[in-house]
């Protein structure tokens, strides 16, 4: 049974303190929920709530002019603990939020949250501002994929990765026509400027490895339909998943590649499929004219101007747009990340992460799903481990790969208790510890070639060794048997 804790402070402004406060500043509280993910496993969460008025620094914070510069000034006085959260509670007349906005976000673990007049009514808005910034009950099931009913699953749970040690991210240019168009991208400044940054921040998640590469002649495999109407070709959705697969044979990315690997194309069409546009399901245009598919990666389609004149010289330069590519490729990615915002109330204001490409937060609530998958996942392995090594009666256990199991048991445990205490980041390196240490055990070569080696080969393999040998070994002793038996029968002589 796990227990995700999560330590909060909730710093009263002046002017913000409920007057049915059950005791006088500062005190604690404990908020707990059970998130159900199967008839056996549940999750529980615990909010650990200290209540405190703000300090002289804090309030002088709190005084700026926008939210913004607020939550800037409060960032250095905060406890920078991942996993931690603060909320500063400010009047209901105060001018930080904007009007029809109760909540906001900002871009590191604090949140600015209006007074709600009691403190029931605070409690509830606390609780889902602290969901949102930390795990939700269809995060932790989504995270929690293989154990939990497929009736009860959201449609976006099957999208997000699963949780590794590491990731391959490969950008490709696909040019079908290079007759037509002489592309050139600038991918290695791009990726400095503005895949770098995201990655640095994802980097206590997991290693990534960056790579690149340009496509000729590689086609969707779908040929679009042409729209008399608007002059232009269009892919419809229904067609979308088609096109991966023969694609996906060219890119040759992931054949040799240890962890999943994240394929993100910009396709050039050819002349003749020129413009090439993408429609959703309602037959409407998509603005970001790019598609992506669950735990795989995104396409996006990049049109290029047909020459002024039609005797124009062939090939024709292109000089792709890179800031318009990574934005959609960077979105793509964090929705196959698990950070998208599009579960969150409408009174709530989220600040835009800026060229970090995801927050303070946005980390964290990372950091809870994969440690709790890890947990899971390592659970499974020794699970299946034990299992097997039960059916194999002759198998032989070396220490090392004992010494494994024992290690992943020790840090699994490790992760559970430091979760217990609120210490996310001890709890997730326990956790990717275990599940190396669990890996190794499971994958070790003295165990894997015993997998294929059941009884009943051992039979086919040594009957025809021994068959040969033993057929007129046996009727030896069955001869000597029977005369063995005639002498017995024949009456001796006297004399």
């Amino acid at each position: 049974q796990v227990q995700l804790v999560v330590p909060m402070a909730v710093v009263f402004g002046p002017g913000s303190v409920p007057g049915d406060l059950p005791r006088p500043l500062p005190f604690r509280d404990v908020q707990e929920m059970e998130i159900s993910v199967n008839l056996r496993t549940s999750v529980t969460s615990h909010y650990e709530m200290l209540y405190r008025s703000t300090t002289g620094q804090e309030q002088a914070a709190l005084a700026a002019a926008t939210a913004r510069e607020a939550d800037a000034a409060l960032h250095p006085l905060q406890d920078t603990t991942l996993g931690s959260l603060t909320m500063y509670v400010v009047p209901e007349t105060s001018s930080l939020l904007p009007q029809g906005i109760n909540v906001y976000v900002g871009k590191h673990r604090s949140a600015l949250v209006r007074a709600g007049g009691s403190l029931a009514a605070l409690q509830t808005r606390l609780r889902e501002v602290a969901q949102v910034m930390s795990f939700t009950a269809s995060s932790i099931a989504a995270a929690l994929s293989d154990r939990v009913p497929d009736g009860q699953l959201s449609p976006d749970a099957r999208r997000y990765l699963k949780s590794s040690l590491g990731y391959e991210i490969t950008f490709s240019l696909l040019n079908p026509d290079p007759k037509s168009h002489t592309v050139d991208w600038d991918i290695e400044g791009a990726v400095n400027r503005y895949v770098k940054p995201v990655l640095d921040k994802l980097s206590l998640v997991a290693n990534f490895s960056v790579d690149s590469q340009i496509l000729y002649y590689a086609v969707l495999g779908v040929t679009p339909r042409y729209d008399k109407e608007s002059s232009s070709f269009l892919l419809s959705a229904h067609s979308l998943p088609h096109v991966i697969n023969p694609v996906e044979a060219r890119l040759g990315s992931s054949a040799a590649s240890l962890y999943p690997v994240l394929n993100f194309l910009l396709y050039v069409p050819e002349r003749s499929h020129s413009p090439l546009y993408i429609q959703d399901k309602d037959g409407a245009p998509v603005s970001t004219n790019a598609f992506h598919s669950p735990r795989w990666g995104g396409i996006m389609v990049y049109n290029v101007e047909a020459p002024a004149s039609p005797q124009a010289s062939l090939p024709v330069h292109v000089d792709v747009d890179m800031a318009r590519v990574m934005e959609v490729f960077l979105a793509q990615l964090r929705l196959l990340f698990g950070l998208s915002r599009e579960e969150v109330p409408p009174e709530f204001l989220l600040e835009r992460p800026g060229n970090e490409g995801l927050a303070d937060w946005e980390l964290d609530h990372l950091l809870w799903a994969h440690t709790v998958e890890n947990i899971a996942t390592v659970s499974t392995t020794l699970t299946s481990l034990a299992q097997l090594l039960d059916k194999i009666g002759n198998i032989v256990i070396k220490d090392d790969v004992a010494s494994e199991v024992y290690r992943a048991v020790a840090s699994v445990q490790s992760a559970v208790t430091e979760l217990s205490l609120g210490h996310l980041h001890a709890a997730f390196q326990a956790s990717k510890e275990a599940v190396t240490s669990s890996e190794r055990a499971f994958f070790d070569p003295s165990l894997l070639h015993l997998l294929y080696f059941p009884d009943d080969q051992k039979f086919a393999i040594y009957i025809p060794l021994f068959l040969p040998m033993a057929v007129p070994i046996l009727l030896s002793l069955v001869k000597i048997v029977r005369e063995t038996r005639q002498r017995k029968k024949e009456p001796t002589k006297m004399d």
